[in-house]
């Protein structure tokens, strides 16, 4: 899934400073915009910014969000991402809608976007996290706020899971209280594989990611190796082999409900299994695609996004 608004990997852009890049502009329902912008960040998308459809008309509706007012809501918005220039906008565009639920793909345009120093933007979009009392997620060019606590450093690369975002925070606090010593962890839909290195770090003696991004897998394997966590990570074709007492995933709701037989063979009765990245409206639908192995139930819910989780009967 989808996260940060530049979540951008350092190594990769480190030799060539000044790329350029395009501008991915659609306009769609307000009440689609938050998972189309995940899903495009989640398909290759660097970065994703979100206004009001009829900014600069007399149609535009300001937004204050003061305590105990109504701003009355975007009913249409339009979503600028940024994507590589060498990127098949179509194709990713394509994607990114059906992920997201979408009937069909938006009509698009396209812009150039002049060349930018993309490294000292990325670092200024990313600040030290702390997820808990004692979970930090700390960007690879910071220094850790708590050397005491568990601090997990970051690269996101070309890959979702910055920790910046409801979702993954949400997963983490989820590990935090459910790894114990000697679990063994699926993380299904691994982005930058922050959760599978978070079970490692919380004394998991397995963790495993899995995503179809090959980027994403690269992006983990060398997030791994930073923080010196013996997690593996490998692409989604791959088999598996065994069960995991927990299974995380962190993607869409619809990629989601479709995994849901897959998920549960990998789910030994007894584990556990947490599932995010899902709009509070698609939060019963996800829940039933798992209720024939899992009673499932919600364990946070934040900024619209529903986490649910289950134990396997």
């Amino acid at each position: 899934m989808p996260e940060g608004r530049w979540p951008v990997g350092l190594q990769q852009l480190e030799g060539n400073r000044r790329l350029s890049s395009l501008a991915l502009i659609v306009e769609v329902d307000a009440g689609d915009a938050d998972a189309l912008s995940d899903a495009l960040l989640a398909h290759g998308a660097m970065a994703a910014d979100l206004q009001d459809a009829f900014a600069g008309t007399p149609a535009e509706r300001p937004l204050f969000d003061e305590p105990g007012t109504d701003g009355g809501g975007w009913r249409r918005m339009r979503i600028r991402a940024l994507v590589p220039a060498d990127r098949e906008v179509a194709a990713l565009l394509a994607a990114a809608a059906d992920a997201a639920g979408l009937a069909a793909a938006p009509d698009y345009t396209v812009e150039v976007v002049g060349d930018a120093d993309w490294v000292r933007r990325t670092q200024a979009q990313f600040e030290p996290i702390r997820v808990s009392a004692r979970l930090w997620i700390v960007p690879s060019w910071h220094t850790a706020p708590d050397p005491q606590a568990i601090n997990i450093r970051l690269d996101p690369g070309l890959a979702f899971g910055t920790g910046s975002h409801p979702t993954t925070r949400a997963c983490l606090r989820w590990l935090e209280r459910c790894v114990a010593p000697g679990a063994r962890v699926l993380d299904y839909g691994c982005g930058s594989g922050i959760l599978a290195i978070a079970a490692m770090k919380l004394g998991a003696l397995e963790a495993l990611g899995v995503d179809i991004d090959p980027e994403a897998v690269a992006a983990a394997r060398a997030n791994a190796a930073r923080n010196d966590a013996a997690a593996r990570f490998s692409d989604s074709h791959a088999a598996l082999d065994s069960q995991a007492d927990l299974v995380v995933a962190n993607i869409l709701a619809n990629p989601l409900r479709v995994l849901a037989p897959v998920l549960a063979a990998h789910c030994r009765p007894g584990g556990r299994i947490a599932l995010a990245g899902i709009l509070a409206p698609q939060a019963q639908a996800v829940a039933q695609a798992y209720a024939a192995w899992f009673d499932m139930c919600t364990f946070d819910e934040d900024e619209g996004w529903v986490a649910l989780e289950g134990k396997h009967r």
